[in-house]
């Protein structure tokens, strides 16, 4: 196993010789080989030994904290050996304001193809005129953003976008167990938002992960100001994957995998307390179809060959810092295919 999540609350980990357990009070939730562990997320409020994380820093392992909402928290930070080289490029390269603004226009221009390919997929297949209409005026977003020079006016047509998208994603929910009234974070107040929550994270840790593996600094990106605590290259780079993150969440609920019996929710809140909270097992149930999405294969134009999802991830990043070199085309992102 390259990857463990712990999700059930009140847990701690523990290294037993050759294997990590996951302990609640004195009972064995589950254990797993250490050998080979790549990626650790502890999700809640969890714990584990000073022997564990002696391992994962000794062994490198990319450990990430979430709070039970899937919100990042914190990322276990192990000594860099990223390209300083290739990090001084891109410190200059993105001072250059074209280069950024052209950058930014690039990742929102991929974000919204996939978004128009979503739509016009579900929209064929329910046949709403709502769906549709909402892929053209997106489009049509598209098309003012290729003229667009202005950074402000670029996230401007962004952030439109995203709300021409949210305004409709309901319709594209057939289970009856479930609405949608609009997007909400920080946190979420209803399932749909939690689940899109959740994955969004897991989309933005593994686009964190494959910037790392190719030696970029992930806190300075193009379309995203440069924040505390914020990835900016990773929430840049994650927009072209959101389109794949929501078709994974409108499968899980349209195919009654997870129901609101699945959730935990309060009206009268205390202090630190979230509205909804998913539990350990639609949080498993969520986790597992991100890995199998992870390793579903599709075909790659930069590679000219299939590749799981996540290898691709990789490339892009990669990508990335090629469209750093002078003369080098600009970034392009991947499109989900139609």
């Amino acid at each position: 196993m390259d990857s463990l999540y712990v999700v059930e609350q009140g847990c701690y980990l523990k290294k037993d010789g050759d294997s990590l357990k996951i302990m609640k009070g004195r009972r064995v939730i589950q254990t797993i080989p250490a050998a080979g562990l790549k990626r650790l997320v502890i999700a809640g409020w969890n714990s584990l030994t000073g022997a564990v994380l002696d391992f994962l820093i000794k062994n490198r392992v990319d450990t990430v904290f979430m709070t039970p909402s899937g919100r990042f928290r914190a990322r276990l930070l192990l000594d860099d050996t990223g390209h300083v080289e290739l990090r001084q490029k891109q410190y200059v390269r993105l001072a250059d304001t074209g280069f950024k603004t052209a950058t930014a226009r690039a990742v929102v221009a991929g974000k919204l193809q996939n978004h128009i390919r979503l739509l016009r997929r579900r929209a064929s297949q329910r046949d709403l005129r709502e769906l549709a209409s909402a892929a053209l005026q997106i489009k049509a977003l598209a098309s003012r953003l290729e003229e667009e020079n202005d950074l402000e006016r670029i996230r401007g047509i962004e952030g439109y976008a995203a709300r021409l998208l949210y305004g409709v994603f309901g319709l594209m929910i057939t289970n009856e167990n479930f609405e949608f009234r609009g997007r909400n974070r920080r946190p979420p107040r209803d399932p749909v938002n939690a689940l899109l929550s959740f994955v969004y994270t897991l989309l933005t840790n593994e686009v964190q992960n494959a910037i790392k593996l190719a030696g970029l600094d992930p806190y300075l990106g193009a379309l995203h100001e440069p924040g505390r605590g914020r990835p900016s290259l990773a929430c840049d780079l994650v927009e072209e994957w959101r389109a794949w993150g929501e078709r994974m969440v409108l499968t899980l609920i349209n195919r009654r995998v997870t129901g609101p019996d699945d959730f935990v929710f309060r009206t009268a809140l205390d202090s630190g307390e979230r509205p909804v909270e998913m539990k350990p097992d639609v949080c498993r149930a969520l986790i597992s179809a991100f890995e199998r999405q992870m390793e579903h294969r599709v075909f790659y134009e930069a590679r000219g060959e299939s590749a799981s999802l996540r290898m691709i991830m990789y490339g892009q990043a990669r990508r990335f810092a090629h469209s750093l070199e002078e003369g080098a085309e600009i970034y392009r992102p991947f499109l989900m295919p139609h």
